[in-house]
């Protein structure tokens, strides 16, 4: 976290190259392996997990776009990984990030945001959760826990699949979002955006995490909950393009 967050934060003062960038995200993975001790996992499975990691990262920062949006996201979820019995050991430092979030948030859940995350703390804070998310993973052997990213990630690849679709470059900053269509063209307050986002997402977690001492968490809930946010993310951007074609009409 401290490599990552020393390149972002002198990329946030003078923005650099993608190489010192991306070369600082490919060590910080590999330490997060050396650290959860992934090097003995099969050799066909750290390809995955390391692009996995690497775009979780990426999209994390992409969806910083409005005000609370990070900073709630993030309470989310380190609020979830601590109500797990397998992190315990890990309940301070998951706790001195939730205070650091909430004081951070204080500042940043605004209208008018006194302070910001920028790179150095959206690429943080997606490393220090993607860590939690794959030592859960392999801790517990149950693959459902990846909802807990659940709706950053239905919005990061539908927008990437249709920016690819549309030939443009997904690495530069766009207004595709959904969050960004209802901030943007809806109008609506980044606070009640980001408050929406966030609870949805704690809601999914918790039902996850219900169904998981349930014992009846499996694939097929998986995927029948990113059907549901696959739906959800299609039709309001469309609701919303209907709405001001109508209006400019």
């Amino acid at each position: 976290m401290i490599l990552v967050a020393v390149v972002s934060f002198v990329d946030d003062i003078q923005p650099l190259s993608q190489l010192p960038r991306f070369a600082s995200h490919v060590i910080a993975v590999g330490l997060v392996f050396y650290d959860l001790n992934l090097f003995i996992e099969p050799l066909w499975l750290l390809p995955i997990v390391f692009v996995l990691l690497i775009g979780w990262v990426n999209a994390f920062n992409f969806m910083d776009g409005i005000n609370g949006i990070t900073v709630l996201y993030a309470l989310t979820a380190i609020l979830s990984f601590s109500l797990l019995s397998i992190h315990v050991s890990s309940l301070p430092l998951l706790i001195t990030m939730g205070l650091s979030c909430f004081v951070f948030g204080l500042f940043n859940v605004r209208k008018k945001a006194k302070t910001f995350a920028g790179d150095v703390g959206s690429i943080s804070m997606a490393l220090f959760l993607g860590y939690f998310m794959i030592k859960t993973i392999f801790e517990t052997g149950q693959l459902g826990y990846i909802l807990f990213f659940s709706v950053y990630g239905i919005d990061a690849v539908i927008t990437i699949l249709v920016r690819l679709k549309n030939k443009e470059n997904i690495f530069q900053p766009q207004r595709s979002h959904l969050y960004q269509y209802l901030a943007n063209e809806m109008r609506c307050s980044h606070v009640l955006v980001s408050l929406i986002y966030a609870g949805f997402q704690l809601l999914i977690n918790g039902l996850v995490i219900y169904l998981d001492t349930k014992g009846n968490l499996n694939l097929l809930f998986v995927f029948e909950i990113l059907i549901v946010l696959t739906f959800i993310y299609l039709m309001i951007p469309m609701q919303v393009i209907n709405k001001l074609d109508l209006k400019n009409s």
